[in-house]
């Protein structure tokens, strides 16, 4: 897979799937072919495969948990496909193990995704990248980030700084609809922040009238998210107050800023 070129999106649409309380399933639309992403409850993804008359191509899974990978084994029962998920971590299911660098072809799609390693949320998360196009799962999400589950806080740093340094204008598919209450703690963290109040305002509308607030974007990211601004000058003095010691780096804010969070 490696050796393999990028191919120019020839994508139909992409179209969230609604599961469990907060997940999204992407799934990804051309012609009568479709591709999904951590598919954590199959009957979603069967109704929506059967309701546009799709065939499954193929699965892409970022990490290990439950509420990511739920449905493979019945949606394999009916669909045998490549499933395409980390390396490093024991994912039943899973015939094509990728690792960073690795490229996949989904002729289904006319489309290709680099493998991204992006540890901390898990110790084996990946992402699946393409020009414009970012499927996270959830080691970032909009205004927030993803919970230590088996990786460390400075791999977390460096996977958050790695896809912050991805072209602004990438979409950010993450795999929760969690915006919302993100939004909430970072007015705890930087309350003057007028990018990332005009953003609340406008993930309050769609919300309102039942729609996602998702895909976000590396350049919205980057000005409002507080885990992608531990650098910043207010996110320090935020840190630096409510725990009441001055981080020794940026990788350190973000730690710290994590276990506020988690609290919050």
């Amino acid at each position: 897979m490696s050796n393999q070129r990028f191919k120019i999106c020839g994508m139909d649409a992409i179209i969230p799937l609604p599961a469990f309380r907060d997940n999204y399933i992407w799934l990804l639309r051309r012609g009568r072919h479709a591709v999904v992403v951590d598919p954590g409850d199959a009957a979603v993804v069967e109704h929506s495969l059967a309701a546009q008359g799709l065939e499954l191509a193929a699965i892409l899974i970022t990490h290990h948990h439950a509420d990511h990978v739920g449905g493979v084994a019945a949606l394999l029962a009916r669909h045998p496909v490549p499933v395409y998920g980390p390396a490093t971590e024991a994912i039943a299911g899973v015939s094509h193990p990728v690792t960073e660098g690795a490229v996949i072809d989904l002729p289904a799609l006319g489309q290709s995704f680099k493998v991204l390693d992006i540890p901390g949320h898990t110790a084996g998360h990946v992402a699946y990248y393409a020009p414009n196009l970012l499927f996270c799962g959830d080691t970032l999400f909009s205004a927030g980030c993803g919970r230590l589950l088996g990786g460390s806080a400075a791999q977390l740093f460096a996977s958050l700084q790695r896809l912050a340094s991805l072209p602004e204008d990438t979409a950010v598919y993450c795999a929760h609809e969690y915006t919302l209450a993100n939004l909430a703690f970072s007015r705890a963290v930087e309350p003057h922040n007028p990018a990332r109040d005009r953003y609340a305002a406008d993930c309050e509308a769609r919300r309102g009238r039942g729609a996602p607030t998702l895909p976000s974007s590396i350049g919205l990211e980057r000005a409002i998210n507080p885990f992608l601004r531990v650098g910043e000058a207010a996110i320090i003095d935020a840190v630096t107050r409510h725990s009441g010691t001055p981080p020794a780096s940026p990788a350190a804010c973000l730690a710290a800023l994590r276990r506020w969070k988690d609290n919050f």
